[in-house]
């Protein structure tokens, strides 16, 4: 029986290089994890109690370092993002190996624009933001953006690499990324959206 493994996924804050590492979930609950970047600048480590994994991640989207306390389900079944603080993008990448990876390379797509353009510019990459906007006029123009509580009537706010769409009437919110081109794309693929709801 082959032995199932856990892909995990962060950018060194070091070399800006993704680190993309697979343990096995016997090793994992055994000992945890320790994921280190060839460069051997940073490493990402889990420590698991029990019932819980403390993971501390190399950031590199803001060069620091994030903790945050998993549950055993949470790293061993599906897939988790964990969120820079800072900058409230993704930094880190848990699951099947494909999803880890295609994450990844999204988040160093992000990471080289970031860093190319500085805080100079309203938005990281202005031609997809007018895009979205553009995409997102025309769901609306169709009555096509709703709200789970029945709404229609929601509000927007506009960010440096999404759009936050807010339902005027119980405060749900769905965030609409905005910087790359699969965001694009994803957002091109959707007739409707439809926010949460808040009960």
């Amino acid at each position: 029986m082959r032995e199932e493994m856990r892909t995990f996924g962060y950018l060194c804050p070091k070399c800006g290089k993704p680190v993309m590492k697979a343990r096995s979930v016997f090793a994992l609950e055994a000992s945890g994890a320790e994921v280190e970047c060839d460069c051997g600048g940073s490493a990402l480590t889990a420590a698991f109690d029990g019932e819980r994994y403390r993971l501390t991640v190399p950031c590199g989207l803001c060069g620091g370092t994030h903790t945050a306390v998993c549950s055993r389900k949470q790293v061993l079944e599906g897939a988790v993002a964990l969120a820079c603080a800072g900058t409230k993008q993704f930094c880190c990448f848990i699951g099947p190996e494909g999803t880890v990876d295609r994450q990844l390379r999204e988040l160093a797509v992000l990471a080289e624009k970031e860093k190319r353009q500085g805080d100079n510019e309203a938005f990281l990459d202005n031609v997809i933001m007018y895009e979205v906007l553009s995409e997102l006029r025309d769901i609306a123009a169709r009555k096509g953006i709703s709200c789970a509580c029945g709404s229609g009537r929601y509000g927007m706010e506009v960010r440096r690499s999404a759009v936050d769409l807010i339902c005027r009437d119980c405060g749900a919110r769905l965030r609409v990324p905005a910087a790359t081109d699969r965001d694009l794309d994803d957002l091109c693929c959707h007739m409707k959206l439809v926010l949460p709801g808040k009960k």
